[in-house]
Formats: C-alpha cells, sequence, structure tokens
C-alpha cells in the first residue's frame, strides 16, 4: 500500500479511537454522550492532531532539523497551560531516567585495564589453539 493510500485509514483509525476513549471517560464519569458529541470530539482531537504536526514540523525546521525532539512537543503545548505543564513533567521524568540509565551503564561499562591486568599469567599460545 502506498503512503496516500494509508492516509484515510489512519484518520479512521484515529477517529474509532478518539471516539472509543471519549465513551470510555464518559462511562468513567457516569455520564451519558450522544454520538454526535463523540464524532465531533474525535474530529476535533483529529484536526488538534493535524496542527499539532505541523508545528512541529516547522518547529524542527526552524531548528534546521529534519526530527521533532521532546523540547518541541512541549514548546508546541505552550497555548495550554496544563497540558504544557504535564509535558514538562513528563518531559522531565524521562530525562532523569535516561541520565539514570546512562549512569548505570557508566558503571557497568568495563574500565581500560591497568597494566598488570593486560597479561594473563597463565597465557599460552596453545590455550587459544581450538581443533
Amino acid at each position: 500500500m502506498e503512503e496516500e493510500e494509508l492516509v484515510p485509514d489512519l484518520r479512521n483509525q484515529f477517529k474509532v479511537s478518539a471516539v472509543s476513549l471519549a465513551e470510555a471517560e464518559a462511562t468513567r464519569n457516569v455520564m451519558e454522550m450522544s454520538e454526535p458529541v463523540s464524532e465531533c470530539i474525535a474530529d476535533l482531537a483529529l484536526r488538534y492532531a493535524e496542527q499539532l504536526a505541523k508545528d512541529l514540523k516547522l518547529f524542527a525546521q526552524h531548528a534546521r532539523r529534519k526530527s521533532v525532539k521532546a523540547d518541541d512537543v512541549v514548546i508546541s503545548a505552550h497555548r495550554n497551560r496544563g497540558l504544557a505543564a504535564s509535558l514538562t513533567s513528563f518531559h522531565d521524568e524521562l530525562i532523569a531516567k535516561e541520565s539514570e540509565r546512562g549512569q548505570r551503564d557508566r558503571r557497568k561499562g568495563k574500565k581500560f585495564p591497568r597494566e598488570d591486568e593486560m597479561v594473563d599469567p597463565d597465557y599460552t599460545p596453545e590455550s587459544d589453539y581450538t581443533p
């Protein structure tokens, strides 16, 4: 399938997912939601996602990059303070986990051996030979 053929399918899948999420939230909050309202919410979510994609592309292009970074996503949410705060804390948690993982990997990583550790006293050329 070509990319142009996938776009309508992706849009439909997005809308179906958005409708099911909206209905699940309504059920969770003991509310009833009519079908036109849930479809309107799905359409609004799709339009927001499309606009977000355009904004992120422009942010990356402005920074002379071909890929979007997490900072671009945080910046794009500046119009919605609650969302921006949530994204910022999520981004900070990701950075903390990455730095923690990096420190753990550095601790596990092998260091250069000392000179006295470089030579194996039990080494003989015959020990390397495997028939």
